[in-house]
């Protein structure tokens, strides 16, 4: 692991029982507020998709929001959101995903991306990739490509990437257990 990766590890707190019991929540803000640290962070998301002419990078509610705007700035790209019902006020497309107890919905701008624009979709964790495979069928059903999911943070005993494998993922941490 580079020294970079590790002190990006270091800033990230792990706040237990948070939101339910039983739960590790990964914390950012502490990250976040590391101004050279998340620079770096940026930096090294953003050296994964140099020369690879992406045009939007779409950041999933609410962190996603930071890191997305943050890489799409880094690389010269557009930047738009993803987000739940009734956030956006525009007409939208929707999709749905799988909870562990339900479901839930996201919402696009139906103009957000431009044809065939090659698309990051971009969050802060990926836990077991609900949320960004639906976002990936969003990008679909606006004629988008997704060139890659990227994220700070993989949860890989959740086994998110799965639902991801035609898209690829791209995480800069990865855990292994809670």
């Amino acid at each position: 692991m580079s020294d970079a990766i590790a002190s990006i590890q270091r800033a990230i707190r792990d706040v237990p029982n948070f939101p339910k019991p039983g739960i590790v929540f990964k914390d950012i803000t502490p990250l976040l507020a590391n101004g050279l640290l998340f620079a770096k962070t940026i930096d090294l998301l953003a050296e994964r998709y140099q020369g690879k002419n992406v045009d939007t990078v779409l950041g999933i509610e609410s962190r996603g929001f930071i890191v997305g705007a943050a890489l799409a700035y880094k690389l010269g790209a557009g930047f738009s959101v993803v987000r739940k019902p009734g956030k956006l006020p525009y007409e939208t497309h929707k999709a749905s995903y799988d909870l562990e107890y339900g479901t839930d919905t996201l919402e696009i701008h139906v103009d957000a991306l431009a044809p065939n624009a090659r698309v990051i979709i971009a969050d802060d964790l990926i836990a077991t990739g609900g949320t960004a495979a639906a976002t990936a069928e969003l990008v679909s059903k606006l004629g988008g490509t997704v060139v890659e999911c990227a994220f700070i943070i993989e949860l890989s005993f959740l086994k998110g990437r799965e639902k991801l494998k035609k898209f690829g993922v791209f995480s800069l941490l990865q855990y292994d257990s809670e």
